[in-house]
């Protein structure tokens, strides 16, 4: 964790700014909960436990300049809701998601399914792809199990 806190604080260097107690709590957090796609507010309510003056804009603020400067890439699902993700150094796309309409449960694929149709793009129209992303929409496997059940 502490190398990719360095990188992040070298990235923001190179910008002119600062890794400050408060960004620093807020990148601990994403780090901490990697796995999840937190929130603004969910963030927020994380990192006051380690940084009780922290507030809510010094949270989205934080946030924002991670989203401008691609360490965090951020995602709307539909819900009206912006989510953050720390983007990996190992993958060169980001993974995509499968996103349960009916419980709002939200499942990531982390293998790279597109390579091939970037390879086509490359040879049939000279187009070079630099990043994209994927969201699924449907019934995710636990609602359709209990569906199922109901359904008995």
């Amino acid at each position: 964790m502490e190398a990719r806190i360095e990188k992040i604080k070298q990235q923001l260097q190179s910008q002119g700014y600062k890794l400050t107690p408060q960004r620093e709590a807020t990148v601990r957090v994403l780090l901490e909960n990697e796995e999840d796609h937190l929130s603004a507010e969910d963030v927020f309510m994380l990192v006051k436990d380690k940084a009780p003056e922290i507030g809510l804009a010094t949270v989205y603020r934080t946030l924002e300049l991670l989203s401008e400067m691609h360490v965090v890439e951020k995602l709307n699902f539909g819900d009206g809701v912006a989510r953050y993700d720390l983007r990996t150094d190992s993958s060169k796309h980001h993974h995509h998601h499968l996103i349960c309409v009916q419980c709002g449960a939200m499942d990531e694929i982390k293998e790279d399914w597109l390579l091939p149709l970037e390879e086509r793009l490359e040879q049939e129209y000279g187009f070079t792809v630099l990043d994209h992303r994927l969201d699924f929409q449907g019934i995710c496997h636990r609602c359709n199990a209990n569906n199922d059940k109901t359904n008995e």
